[in-house]
């Protein structure tokens, strides 16, 4: 989890073979609606993430079902967002990869994205609701090391 940029993807990517997990990229269970949407600079609200977030569960929850692990990038960035995602998944967990607006943003400002524009970065910041204590279940990355060294540190907290 964490806002647009952070690494969801790549992180992803790298982690799912050292845990014998198949990669799903949340952006790809989009509706077209809100990938329109996202593309014309204008940011989801909470009502057009709830179908998005309801997919991402049900794909969660049929792996737990088949005994299969995946990794999901997805943003979850408010903590309704995370309980939506916990309610029908509670081995879920999450890893909140974590960094500052001008890392975020220099990264970002580098790179094409089928929808999603470094304008909104902005926005995903002023949504996120960083996870708490109470949240046992998330575990916190810094993004400001090399790929490898974020998977390590995730790998080595035995998450799964």
């Amino acid at each position: 989890m964490g806002v647009s940029g952070s690494g969801k993807t790549v992180i992803g990517k790298s982690l799912a073979p050292n845990l014998n997990a198949e990669f799903i990229d949340g952006d790809n269970l989009h509706t077209q609606r809100n990938v329109d949407k996202m593309a014309a600079g204008i940011p989801l609200t909470d009502e057009d993430r709830l179908d998005w977030l309801d997919l991402i569960a049900k794909v969660g929850h049929d792996h737990a079902e088949h005994g299969t692990t995946c990794i999901i990038a997805c943003s979850a960035l408010k903590r309704k967002y995370r309980d939506i995602l916990r309610t029908t998944n509670p081995k879920m967990g999450f890893i909140y990869l974590k960094g500052s607006y001008e890392l975020i943003f220099d990264r970002i400002s580098k790179r094409s994205h089928q929808y999603m524009p470094s304008s909104l970065l902005q926005s995903q910041f002023d949504t996120l609701e960083e996870p708490q204590a109470d949240e046992k279940d998330v575990f916190i990355v810094s993004i400001d090391k090399e790929i490898s060294e974020i998977v390590d540190d995730i790998v080595q907290a035995d998450l799964v």
